[in-house]
């Protein structure tokens, strides 16, 4: 094995999706709620999630159906409330000395470009591929097949870390290993112990 892929959200987060942390936020932030908010969003997630639009495209109608003049500047706010998986991210760590590491997202092109900036991503893993940038979802081979050709490896050389059994079943399918990250458990030590088995457990060491 040559490389490791990590989903972000749910593997490297503790919340299971991205769009529950921001709207979650934005709702909280505005007083308007999780709900109200999500509902205003949801309608153009994938629209954000394949590049086709930005929240900057979309905010003014979002604001129209809130009701509400919501300042921009609380998107980004509600980006960097994200919170990190500490123990992923040490297992992470412990890996980078021995394979190389990438993730591979389903995401907003503006949130992963805050999250980068923000955690220094760019120098633990190389390369992100995130479906805005791709144009191409989990939903389909190509996104794994191109974070590969990224890295310069085969997808049997690479092993995929995601909490969707969907999504792992389309990277199998493209040839890619793959282990369930349980993000309800968040269990590090079940994580840590199918990593070894997998790897062999000098690569923890």
């Amino acid at each position: 094995m040559e490389a490791v892929f990590f989903d972000f959200d749910g593997v490297l987060t503790t919340d299971k999706h991205g769009s529950d942390t921001t709207n979650r936020y934005l709702g909280e932030a505005t007083g308007l709620g999780f709900a109200h908010v999500d509902q205003a969003l949801e309608r153009h997630n994938d629209a954000l999630l394949l590049g086709r639009l930005t929240h900057a495209d979309v905010w003014p109608e979002v604001c129209r159906e809130l009701g509400q003049d919501i300042d921009y500047g609380l998107l980004d706010a509600a980006f960097r409330s994200t919170p990190m998986n500490k123990g992923v991210l040490a297992l992470a760590r412990r890996l980078r000395v021995r394979v190389r590491l990438g993730i591979i997202t389903d995401n907003k092109a503006d949130r992963m470009d805050c999250l980068r900036r923000m955690h220094g991503l760019d120098a633990w893993f190389d390369p992100i591929v995130v479906s805005a940038e791709a144009g191409v979802s989990k939903a389909g081979a190509a996104i794994f097949e191109h974070a590969c050709r990224l890295a310069g490896l085969r997808p049997a050389q690479c092993l995929l870390i995601d909490n969707s059994r969907r999504n792992l079943d389309t990277a199998a399918a493209a040839g890619l290993a793959t282990l369930c990250h349980d993000d309800a458990r968040n269990d590090m030590a079940a994580l840590r112990g199918a990593l070894e088995r997998r790897l062999g457990a000098s690569w923890l060491a």
